[in-house]
């Protein structure tokens, strides 16, 4: 899965160990949001009562955090992007050989998935990369 951590991501795990008392190794950075991605069932443990975990984490980095379900493989990257992205919608995902591609639908949605100088696309990109050993593209 993921291939490489960072310092900063080295981190924000080891908080989010220490506040939830789960134990992963999937950070994520998209959109000023930082992703912790937890096996099915743990998820609702990891957001806590009433979501107390992700705001003690949220007010301590300064950052919206999200904590997801992680992909088991191929077969769940439609509802895994699908989350990521959200409230985007999507048209289409499509898996090829070695790539994933993306059909965004209308241009605003284009532009909202690319981002600015595009920065949301390249974290994509890199998310795609880490977790399914794909390439990215969107249409």
């Amino acid at each position: 899965m993921v291939n490489t951590i960072n310092m900063q991501d080295m981190r924000h795990l080891n908080l989010f160990n220490q506040i939830t008392r789960i134990h992963t190794r999937f950070c994520a950075s998209y959109n000023g949001t930082i992703i912790f991605c937890v096996p099915r069932e743990f998820v609702s443990r990891a957001i806590g009562e009433e979501g107390r975990n992700v705001k003690r984490l949220s007010e301590i980095l300064q950052k919206k955090v999200r904590v997801i379900q992680c992909p088991r493989g191929l077969q769940d990257a439609r509802g895994f992007i699908g989350v990521l992205v959200r409230p985007v919608t999507f048209k289409d995902l499509e898996i090829r050989n070695n790539e994933i591609i993306l059909t965004a639908g209308n241009t605003q949605t284009k532009a909202a998935l690319i981002g600015r100088d595009k920065r949301r696309f390249l974290e994509m990109q890199k998310i795609v990369k880490d977790f399914f050993n794909k390439d990215f593209r969107i249409v």
